[in-house]
């Protein structure tokens, strides 16, 4: 038997459709002052455990919080090397429209960084290389490394972690995929990169637990 863990806003999702249902996601997203895209991996895991009901051109419906969530039961044993991706990463000196093209060549949301002896050294995101294009900079000459969001700021993810903690990192810091590391004890600050854990990830993952 599992309890199910929810965050503040899952929470508060689950409050809102109670009072107002049938109501759709965008109006979820109104009630929060947040975007849609923020909502997806809360209202996919509240959908997939049974607390809501989606119905297309309709809207979300509360179904309750079952006691016995046979989706939990299969998930707490799921670790972040059971659903990873293969890491995209570009050395720190790359320009930054190699980077985009890289980018859109992999199709991610995001690249990490990695320094001269291959350690993660930063990571970034769609919006960061499009405030780049737009800021008035040589792209061709200017390195990623100018532009990232720096170690020890990047939030991470081990092998071994749940994929409910893994979950709940991207959700609480609202970033669309974190990098999977790992850490040598004998090095200070040395830290490879082993895979990457996104959305897409966790909500696939869900969706395979659902089908079986």
């Amino acid at each position: 038997m599992t309890i199910i863990q929810l965050n503040q806003r899952q929470l508060k999702i689950i409050d809102i459709v109670k009072d107002n249902e049938p109501i759709t996601s965008e109006n979820i997203a109104a009630n929060l002052n947040v975007t849609r895209a923020t909502l997806r991996s809360d209202l996919a895991i509240l959908t997939m455990t049974g607390i809501l009901d989606a119905r297309p051109k309709v809207g979300y419906f509360y179904s309750g919080i079952k006691q016995i969530n046979l989706v939990g039961d299969r998930l707490k044993d799921k670790t972040v090397k059971d659903i990873m991706s293969m890491p995209i990463v570009v050395k720190k000196d790359t320009s930054i429209y190699d980077v985009i093209v890289t980018m859109f060549l992999s199709d991610v949301g995001s690249i990490f960084i990695i320094d001269d002896e291959e350690n993660l050294c930063g990571i970034v995101s769609r919006k960061d290389l499009l405030k780049a294009t737009i800021g008035g900079s040589d792209i061709n000459k200017m390195p990623i490394g100018m532009i990232m969001t720096r170690t020890p700021n990047v939030v991470t993810s081990l092998k071994d972690e749940s994929i409910v903690l893994a979950a709940r990192k991207i959700i609480e810091h609202e970033v669309d995929c974190i990098p999977v590391v790992e850490h040598n004890e004998e090095k200070q600050n040395n830290i490879k990169v082993i895979g990457r854990i996104s959305k897409t990830n966790i909500t696939k993952l869900f969706l395979e637990l659902a089908d079986n």
